[in-house]
C-alpha cells in the first residue's frame, strides 16, 4: 500500500513544479539565454536559493521530468513480471515515453532545446546518466547476463531509441525499427538465455 504523501511534501511538489512552469512559460516566450535564474525566481516569487533548492542548474528547469524519466526507464527493467522478456518491456517504456514527447504540445519545448548550444550538451549528458542508471538496473538482474560491457551497450543502444524515434518522421516505426535491432543485439549476448 502506498502512503499518500503529507503536507509537506505536496507543498514542495507544488513549489517545485511552479518553478518550473514558471521557468518555461519565461523561456519560451524570451527565449532560453534572455531569462536568467533571478528572473525565474522573481516571477514565481520565490527566493533564488529556493528555485535552487529544487534544480541544481537552468538547464535543469527544461528537464524538470529528468528524475521520472530514468525511473520509468530503470523500473522499466527491474519491475517487469517474472520471465518477461527484458526488451520488449523496455520497448514498451521507450514507445511510451516517445509518445508523449512527440505530442504536439512537446514541440515549441523541442524547438527551445534544439535551438540552445547548452539546453543540448545538457541532453546529453543526461543521455549518458540515464544509460548508465539503466546499465546498472540490467546489470544487477541475476536472471540476465552479467557483462558490463553488454549491459553498458543495451542501455545506450535504449536510450538513444528515444532520441532517435523523437526526431523521426514515424516514431512508432523508428521505435519498431530500432528495437528489432536492440533486440538482435541482445541475442546475440544471451542466446542461450531468455532476455
Amino acid at each position: 500500500m502506498t502512503v499518500p504523501p503529507g503536507r509537506r511534501e505536496r507543498k514542495k511538489a507544488a513549489t517545485r513544479q511552479k518553478i518550473a512552469d514558471t521557468a518555461l512559460r519565461l523561456f519560451l516566450e524570451r527565449g532560453y539565454d534572455a531569462v536568467g535564474i533571478r528572473d525565474v525566481a522573481a516571477e514565481a516569487d520565490v527566493a533564488v536559493t529556493t528555485l535552487f533548492s529544487h534544480f541544481a542548474s537552468k538547464e535543469a528547469l527544461v528537464f524538470e521530468r529528468d528524475d521520472d524519466f530514468e525511473q520509468r526507464l530503470t523500473q522499466a527493467a527491474t519491475g517487469r513480471a517474472p520471465h518477461e522478456p527484458l526488451i520488449p518491456a523496455l520497448r514498451r517504456e521507450i514507445q511510451a515515453l516517445v509518445r508523449h514527447c512527440t505530442a504536439d504540445s512537446a514541440a515549441p519545448i523541442w524547438r527551445l532545446i534544439d535551438e540552445s548550444p547548452a539546453l543540448r550538451e545538457y541532453e546529453e549528458s543526461m543521455r549518458l546518466r540515464h544509460a548508465e542508471s539503466l546499465a546498472t538496473a540490467i546489470a544487477a538482474d541475476p536472471d540476465l547476463p552479467q557483462s558490463t560491457t553488454a549491459c553498458r551497450t543495451i542501455a545506450r543502444f535504449v536510450i538513444d531509441a528515444y532520441s532517435l524515434a523523437r526526431e523521426a518522421a514515424d516514431p512508432e516505426a523508428a521505435v519498431d525499427e530500432i528495437f528489432r535491432m536492440i533486440e538482435a543485439a541482445w541475442a546475440v549476448t544471451c542466446p542461450t538465455r531468455r532476455a
